[in-house]
């Protein structure tokens, strides 16, 4: 397919949520694909960070092709599969995961900025050690998710930053010259800490939330784990995160199957080198997955949930929502989903309509947990 100018309206979010106020593109993907020109046509371009297929597919438009690319979420490898479909652009691209093979050779690097530093650190290492040492990375977001110590990030690890003029409030950093500081800045991840409080060691990579430590809704949720939550031969840590509530239910039950499931990459790792640190890795099954796709029906007799609810930058619960269904569909008859969410959202109420009577367990000023009884 050639075109002078990219369809981006064309392009969709599905499998993930589409609303009036979510799109599948922005002006950071163009001012990136703008940016970039015809350099994204050099042999060995990758692209890291595509929400939804803008920038991949603009590059195999204009006439790319073998072009590595890694997502995060898995939803976002799905959308980028069905748009190109859409267009007639598969086969230009192959997902990658988040190591020396994405970038190794790589001449032209795409990036999507993602929020976290973190993330960002990790990206820029692993960019700086394994591309070619010529390697042009465009870095691209909206203004109002850029900061300076994103260029301090790049420092660390490069020498070159030249940022462009905004538009339409967005900016691309162009970054050039790896140094040799990557090599041992790669050695970080994932990164490993014992919480004092749970006795539990957490590890995280750049992109997994609230890195390694144990975030305040997990904790509210752990707290009452051992008083309160039933036992179960399968349970299932829905959204795991670093799998902190998997590797604690493995620990506390050792007769159950316990599943850690998450559709982001950085998250499944985490989760896995959670695990182990805790020495479960055994007991706890992970599985990058969207919600609960592969899980069986009436599979699990207890689901723990610390829901998200922004998508991107967007406050949004239709991903809760997706996620309570989810969980009543693979609950068994008299099972059990254990819910910590901000109390702010009232989830009480949706919880009762889709899985069933919901009792609350704790409270405390910013969270709520409940558990809800599929009948």
């Amino acid at each position: 397919m050639t075109v002078e100018v990219f369809p981006y309206e064309q392009l969709r979010r599905r499998p993930d949520i589409e609303a009036p106020n979510l799109f599948a593109s922005d002006a950071a993907d163009r001012l990136l694909a703008d940016t970039a020109g015809d350099d994204v046509l050099q042999r060995g371009l990758v692209v890291i960070g595509d929400a939804y297929g803008a920038l991949t597919l603009a590059a195999a438009a204009r006439g790319a092709r073998g072009v590595r690319v890694h997502q995060d979420p898995l939803t976002g490898e799905r959308a980028l599969d069905a748009n190109a479909a859409a267009l007639r652009l598969d086969g230009a691209y192959e997902h990658h995961p988040l190591d020396a093979s994405l970038v190794a050779g790589a001449r032209v690097v795409l990036l999507r900025l993602p929020r976290s530093l973190e993330a960002l650190a990790e990206i820029a290492a692993l960019v700086a050690e394994h591309a070619h040492p010529e390697v042009v990375v465009y870095a691209g977001g909206m203004l109002k998710h850029m900061t300076p110590a994103m260029n301090a990030v790049f420092g660390e690890v490069f020498s070159d930053l030249e940022a462009s003029l905004a538009r339409q409030k967005a900016r691309v950093l162009t970054v050039r010259e790896p140094h040799s500081a990557a090599a041992t800045a790669l050695d970080r991840w994932p990164e490993r800490a014992l919480d004092a409080e749970t006795g539990l060691v957490v590890c995280a990579y750049g992109a997994a939330f609230a890195g390694a430590t144990v975030d305040i809704g997990t904790r509210l949720l752990l707290s009452v784990l051992d008083a309160a939550i039933p036992e179960a031969a399968t349970a299932i840590d829905l959204g795991c995160g670093t799998g902190v509530l998997a590797s604690a239910l493995a620990i506390r039950r050792p007769g159950a199957r316990v599943i850690a499931t998450d559709q982001s990459a950085a998250a499944v790792a985490s989760a896995r080198a959670t695990a182990t640190a805790n020495g479960v890795a055994d007991r706890v099954e992970v599985v990058r997955d969207d919600g609960l796709s592969s899980q069986p029906d009436a599979s699990a007799d207890l689901i723990v949930l610390n829901p998200p609810f922004h998508i991107g930058g967007a406050v949004h619960t239709g991903i809760a929502h997706r996620m309570f269904a989810d969980a009543v569909r693979v609950l068994a008859p008299g099972g059990e989903l254990w819910t910590v969410w901000n109390s702010h959202l009232g989830y009480r109420s949706a919880l009762e309509r889709t899985v069933g009577p919901t009792r609350q367990i704790t409270r405390n000023p910013k969270f709520t947990v409940t558990a809800s009884r599929r009948g």
